[in-house]
């Protein structure tokens, strides 16, 4: 059994409890089917990875022979006795077969690395089903197929095709990736970092042990103290955001989605999964918990912040970081990098400074960033009274590494637990007081940026946490049929929302007389053409503004009467609006993804797309039922040159935006039928928001097998 280094918990003693994917994933005896003698072979290299594996391991190859030094047998019927895992380096075809033989011979799990199927078309689908149904029959949990392995230095397991993975320190950050390739990759990042690997997992095509299996498997074992989860594609989402929300409650997790670009051919060939919404999965795996990032580096300096530091649940706007640097320019890159991923450096309080003042040279900044001019004999008493002040919870420090200055372990103690620490020396020397500083939980970084990413992830995972989500919520209801625009906006006036004025008109003289009522001189009323089937009225000229008379009205109505592209025959029908007035527009929607299921989202409409690539201009996606909380949440997310009032409109009535959407939300969840809201647009008035154009998009093949709600 490994030991652990230096820096690690006690491994291979928290996690002893058997677990279902123990077999597979802490086996205590292996064989591996197509093991080779020669180098050249996939065969070869699983041998040599699991040369110092302590259990039984069994190389099977029907030529038989020896394979580094050990009898081959020359099928899995002639093992001694049942073997926990069966690793299988064989052509796909061969695969079926193979697990039919392990299941017979007594094997628990499997290990399937060849590819050549799902990934690979319709025939290789086919086959990956064979294999699926055979591993169902004889009870034997299934890793890939189209997987390089797993690697677990804990347990001193490494079924991966790059024997050097053997050879990775042990520690507590468990993985899971989709491709077996980046596996290896974020596995030799944290080896790079000075963090150990608890288990790292390549899920390849994922036919039967997938996201959410391995994310339960985190959840139970007490060695993992941190999870980093590459993401390509979902196929099951929300049985994934359910393990993620069991992880998270217990430990951190960080997540990388790909697909930012077109990548969505090279990853179904890949790994047969298809990248889904690049948005809206790294939406969803927040939402869950999860700490998401942008780069595998990003995941790593995440990772190795959250193996050791954990601060409680708060919203990101109440949490501080305080920087603290003995050199002016690196705290700089730490508050800059800090202050675009939008996480608190708040100034520290008077009575703070006044003690600062005492310990720090006049002319250096001290309110926070803390630039102490030079590391000298004051530095831990700094570090220990801005660590103390109420409004900080964390502290990210940065000191180049002088000889005789500073002691890093010196600096920090006492504040073990909320310090994050980078430095900058001889490798050596950098190495030693890595493991010197993991001994006591802190983690030490070898640059100003990787020091900010971790900071940011620390207040980030204290975020998620501090966000309750609504439970879910079983659909009852149907809208039965399709909505027209005064039925779908009469829908939501049922749920609080707020439209103006209208009238519903089955002809010409019902229009007039609308007009008569609602409109006039000084006050227009827009004319609509109004049918369910036209999802899009501005796109086919069925929307005219500003009519202010009788005349003007005739003209609308002639326009609307014009287009070709409606069907006529059942007579045109018309609604006349009151006109809103002025403010700015924005998008509420909502949308069953066929990954995720309810979806709310809030984005910018009208000349707020002028904000368009700047902070908080993407549109906002939560799963739904949304909380109260959540739904406040996404309506803080928005651009605040919109929420203070854009270009002299009315600020944001963020509760009334907020119950917008829980309206939305509710609308989506309660009723099975319902496939796409698209509120659009809803203007921020002085009044509150107004939803000016409501379409409800239905499927008309589902079931009506709920009550009526329209």
């Amino acid at each position: 059994m490994t030991t652990a280094r230096a820096g690690e918990a006690p491994l291979g003693t928290a996690a002893l409890a058997a677990h279902p994917l123990d077999p597979l994933l802490r086996p205590r005896s292996i064989a591996v089917v197509g093991a080779s003698a020669s180098p050249d072979k996939a065969g070869h290299a699983m041998m040599q990875a699991l040369d110092g594996f302590d259990g039984e391991l069994h190389p099977v190859n029907p030529r038989g022979g020896t394979v580094l030094g050990r009898p081959a047998l020359a099928s899995l019927g002639d093992l001694p006795g049942p073997v926990d895992l069966a690793v299988l380096v064989v052509p796909p075809h061969v695969v079926p077969g193979a697990i039919e033989e392990a299941a017979a011979a007594g094997v628990r799990a499997a290990v399937v690395c060849a590819g050549g199927f799902a990934e690979s078309g319709p025939e290789g689908h086919d086959l990956q089903e064979q294999a699926v149904e055979a591993a169902r029959r004889g009870g034997i949990r299934l890793l890939g197929p189209n997987t390089s392995g797993f690697m677990n230095p804990v347990d001193g397991v490494s079924a991966s095709f790059m024997p050097a993975a053997a050879g990775l320190r042990p520690g507590t950050v468990g993985v899971v990736a989709q491709s077996g390739g980046v596996n290896l990759a974020i596995a030799f990042l944290l080896e790079r970092a000075g963090v150990g690997l608890r288990l790292g997992v390549g899920l390849g095509n994922a036919a039967d042990v997938g996201f959410a299996q391995m994310l339960d498997f985190y959840a139970d074992d007490d060695a993992t103290t941190a999870v980093g989860l590459h993401v390509e594609g979902i196929a099951d989402g929300r049985s994934v955001v359910e393990a993620l929300q069991r992880v998270t409650a217990h430990k951190p997790v960080v997540a990388f989605k790909v697909g930012r670009s077109d990548v969505g051919d090279f990853a179904r060939s890949h790994t047969g999964s298809l990248t889904g919404s690049y948005a809206l999965t790294r939406a969803a795996l927040a939402q869950a918990g999860a700490v998401v990032v942008d780069s595998l580096d990003e995941m790593v300096a995440a990772l190795q912040a959250l193996r050791s530091v954990r601060l409680p649940a708060a919203p990101r706007s109440a949490t501080g970081v305080a920087v603290l640097t003995g050199q002016a320019g690196p705290g700089l890159v730490v508050a800059d990098a800090l202050g675009a991923r939008g996480v608190r450096v708040p100034e520290l309080a008077p009575a703070t400074l006044d003690r600062l003042g005492d310990l720090l040279p006049p002319l250096t900044y001290q309110r926070n960033p803390v630039d102490t001019g030079r590391p000298s004999a004051t530095f831990p008493d700094v570090l220990r009274l801005v660590a103390a002040e109420p409004g900080i919870d964390a502290v990210g420090v940065y000191a180049l590494d002088e000889p005789g200055v500073l002691d890093p372990v010196t600096a920090v103690e006492g504040a073990a637990g909320r310090v994050l620490y980078a430095t900058g020396g001889p490798a050596a020397v950098v190495e030693r007081h890595r493991v010197r500083l993991d001994e006591i939980g802190v983690p030490l970084y070898s640059s100003p940026g990787d020091l900010a990413v971790g900071l940011a992830a620390l207040v980030s995972d204290a975020a998620a946490r501090a966000l309750p989500d609504a439970p879910p919520v079983t659909a009852t209801r149907s809208v039965g049929r399709d909505l027209d625009e005064d039925e779908a906006k009469a829908l939501f006036e049922t749920h609080g929302l707020r439209t103006m004025r209208r009238r519903a008109a089955a002809d010409r003289a019902a229009a007039h007389e609308a007009l008569d009522e609602l409109g006039g001189l000084d006050r227009p009323v827009v004319v609509k053409v109004l049918d369910a089937a036209v999802l899009h009225k501005s796109d086919v000229g069925g929307v005219h503004v500003g009519v202010r008379s009788h005349a003007e009205l005739d003209a609308a109505l002639d326009a609307i009467d014009a287009i070709d592209s409606i069907d006529g025959t059942s007579g045109r029908r018309y609604l006349v609006e009151e006109q809103a007035p002025s403010g700015t527009e924005l998008i509420v929607g909502g949308i069953r993804d066929e990954v995720f299921g309810p979806v709310v989202l809030l984005g910018l409409g009208g000349v707020g797309v002028e904000l368009a690539g700047g902070p908080g201009s993407e549109p906002v996606l939560r799963l739904a039922p949304l909380s109260a909380e959540r739904a406040a949440e996404m309506v803080d997310a928005l651009p605040d040159a919109v929420l203070d009032g854009f270009r002299g409109a009315s600020p944001v009535d963020r509760a009334a935006l907020a119950a917008t959407l829980l309206a939305v939300s509710d609308v989506l969840t309660q009723h099975h039928d319902i496939t796409e809201i698209d509120l659009n647009p809803v203007r921020v008035t002085a009044r509150g928001p107004v939803v000016l154009d409501a379409v409800v998009v239905r499927n008309p093949g589902e079931e009506d097998h709920g009550q009526h709600d329209a």
